[in-house]
């Protein structure tokens, strides 16, 4: 790697981190359902937020906690991003749902066990986009924590023509943030039952999702690819 591109992977974090900060000190945002978190709080203590990859921009406002730990791929994009969290005070566990599965659930549970909340992108971090893969529900089953379906919308904003339609909320408009209810997974499931859960998260996050953009007048995400 040049001294270029290190120069690059110390700044543009450090960039995003001052845009999104400058971002949020001109919105004004909205947070739906938020007791939801409150009562996992109590009991069983801790959870995993899922969202779409698309909503990742302004996510670092849906949590007022104490620790979360994101799960991030391994490649150079995810290195950023990881970069990126850290100047929000949240961590991250190097993976993914397919290569490097393994040792990214084995981190997400070590951080677990040690009373972080988790966050995962089920579609991320290259697609299909909005298609559920299986790692948020083995993530949830080796944890035992709950998983907690989170998107926002704003009144005002554009999507990059990226994979994911990454929506970006355009300054002074306001932003909601809304908190589906928790699913439960089991441990001992099997691959019909992981399914079916998969399918209900993803049913969830869509409806979170559709919804909050129909009423902030955002206007849906185009529809997503037909499963083969």
């Amino acid at each position: 790697m040049g001294e270029r591109a290190r120069l690059q992977d110390r700044v543009l974090p450090w960039l995003a981190s001052v845009v999104i900060r400058g971002l949020r000190a001109t919105v004004r945002i909205e947070w739906r359902n938020r007791d939801v978190l409150d009562a996992l709080r109590r009991d069983p203590g801790a959870y995993i937020l899922a969202f779409w990859h698309s909503r990742f921009v302004m996510m670092p406002y849906a949590y007022f906690d104490r620790r979360m730990v994101v799960l991030t791929s391994a490649h150079r994009d995810g290195r950023r991003l990881a970069d990126l969290l850290a100047h929000f005070g949240i961590g991250n566990v190097m993976g993914s749902s397919t290569r490097g599965g393994a040792g990214g659930l084995r981190g997400l549970m070590r951080e677990a066990r040690a009373g972080s909340d988790l966050a995962l992108t089920p579609d991320g971090p290259r697609g299909p986009r909005r298609r559920v893969k299986p790692g948020v529900i083995a993530a949830a089953r080796f944890t035992g924590l709950p998983i907690v379906p989170v998107t926002y919308s704003a009144t005002r904003g554009y999507r990059l023509r990226s994979w994911d339609l990454t929506l970006i909320p355009r300054p002074f408009s306001k932003l909601v943030f809304a908190y589906g209810a928790p699913i439960f997974v089991p441990r001992d499931l099997d691959e019909d039952d992981e399914r079916r859960l998969s399918q209900s998260l993803e049913r969830e996050i869509d409806r979170l999702t559709d919804e909050l953009d129909r009423q902030t007048g955002l206007g849906a995400e185009p529809p997503k690819e037909a499963e083969s």
